[in-house]
């Protein structure tokens, strides 16, 4: 136990540190995203602290965020709450928190104790923007895809109404602009950059898209699935990120997709990191453009 080539993550856990992983993917396989890789570091923090880790207590805020996959930078200390009146852990390496039990339910996810997304997400509204707070009530009542495109209502980890829920059930910090990011909130996003979008546009007068639209042809047959689509100006909107350049597979693919979307009569707008959140964001101005050619008249 005293081995020097042993992790000492928090007192009374040893462990192996873990094995340099390889990158054994396909071709056709995205690269692991950067929230991937958070969460691995943070299961392997989570796991090993539940070793010692007391009945009563369980994961929350930022670690629970993480644990349940949201796009989410983890604290750099894990977050382990409890119910009052029990006293909040302290140790080297957590932040104890302690909550009414009337503001936090608590599930068990991948084998670890946490808080539901709904809790989660209103426990965060005493440290995130409520534009944060947007993007991550987006990503916790999205309704996931499988690798084929077919939707996945069973893995929804929450809905709408277990986020009002969660606001309103007593006081808590940051219940303001919980209340300010409940209207925003939107099943069918699919990642931050699509929700700052999608707030953007809405507040610089666009119309409301539709999300996450599968687009067919004529016949019936499934030429892709876009992000935020304006179905009376048949425009639509693909929010690129990082894999669209770095993946061939997934290059050739979206090529073959515009094509298909053209022959139908659909203008693709593709935008990118920097038009949404650089420091001057210019994709507000090329969507409405394109809406502007497609018969949209801005009131």
């Amino acid at each position: 136990m005293r081995a020097t080539d042993l992790d000492r993550p928090f007192h009374g856990v040893r462990g192996r540190p873990p094995a340099p992983k390889t990158d054994d993917r396909r071709d056709d396989e995205p690269a692991p995203t950067r929230w991937d890789a958070a969460r691995a570091v943070e299961k392997l923090k989570a796991q090993a602290f539940a070793t010692v880790m007391p009945p009563q207590m369980f994961f929350a805020g930022r670690t629970a965020a993480v644990l349940q996959g949201a796009p989410i930078d983890p604290g750099d200390q894990i977050v382990v709450g409890v119910l009052a009146p029990d006293r909040a852990p302290r140790a080297t390496g957590v932040r104890g928190v302690k909550v009414a039990s009337k503001l936090a339910f608590v599930h068990t996810h991948d084998g670890l104790r946490m808080t539901t997304p709904a809790s989660t997400w209103a426990m965060l509204g005493a440290e995130l923007s409520t534009r944060e707070l947007v993007a991550l009530g987006d990503w916790f009542v999205r309704v996931p895809r499988d690798e084929r495109g077919r939707l996945q209502p069973g893995l929804q980890l929450a809905t709408i109404d277990h986020l009002e829920r969660a606001v309103e059930a007593g006081r808590r910090v940051g219940v303001a602009k919980l209340r300010d990011a409940l209207p925003l909130i939107r099943v069918g996003s699919s990642s931050p950059l699509e929700t700052e979008f999608r707030i953007d546009a809405a507040a610089g007068g666009l119309p409301e898209p539709a999300l996450d639209v599968e687009i067919r042809d004529a016949a019936g047959t499934l030429l892709g699935i876009t992000e935020v689509v304006y179905r009376d100006q048949r425009v639509g909107v693909e929010v690129e990120g990082d894999h669209h350049r770095t993946s061939r597979a997934q290059w050739e693919r979206d090529i073959d997709k515009y094509a298909s979307y053209a022959a139908e009569g659909w203008e693709v707008v593709r935008l990118t990191s920097k038009q949404i959140r650089g420091a001057r964001p210019t994709a507000v101005a090329i969507v409405r453009a394109a809406l502007v050619r497609r018969g949209w008249t801005p009131s």
